[in-house]
């Protein structure tokens, strides 16, 4: 697992090009341009597992759904962050991309440490890259139990199907 760090006030835009909104619609289309004016060298070397760490108002400018279906399409497991917009964090939510709001972790991440996380538990453990460092551990408000299964069936509408199938076989 990688850990991709950011600052603050990253924006729609900079993590799906506004000018691709209507020429890019499927994952497929969307991948090649995720953070290309932020980091160029995301969409080539992101890993399904790897970790979002960043600061303040993740997410924030339009509401496009491109940034999320494409983050959560290359297995984006998380993204860690201070704080996050709005109208993204309910975009994760419909796509079942995992958001955890901790500004402590955020902080205590330095490039080349390790997270790991426990969604359920609510904490994510912190290793700097350090030899005999010791790992810091952070809590924070567990997800309700819906929004997690949401995220654990893969998104909403996946959640909302295996909710009609099991009350069909009920």
């Amino acid at each position: 697992m990688r850990v991709w760090h950011y600052g603050d006030d990253i924006n729609t835009d900079m993590l799906f090009p506004g000018k691709y909104t209507y020429t890019c619609a499927t994952p497929d289309e969307i991948r090649p341009h995720l953070l290309e004016d932020l980091d160029a060298a995301f969409a080539k070397e992101v890993q399904a597992g790897d970790v979002i760490v960043a600061g303040r108002n993740f997410g924030c400018g339009s509401s496009r759904e491109q940034p999320v279906v494409g983050l959560k399409a290359v297995g984006v497991a998380a993204i860690v962050a201070k704080g996050f917009a709005r109208i993204f964090y309910r975009a994760a939510i419909n796509q079942g991309l995992l958001l955890i709001e901790c500004p402590e972790a955020v902080e205590a991440y330095k490039p080349g440490a390790t997270i790991q996380i426990d969604a359920a538990g609510g904490t994510i453990t912190v290793q700097a890259s350090d030899a005999g460092a010791t790992p810091s551990t952070f809590s924070f408000p567990r997800l309700p139990p819906e929004i997690m299964a949401i995220c654990d069936a893969g998104g909403l509408l996946e959640y909302t199907r295996a909710k009609l199938r099991a009350r069909k076989t009920a």
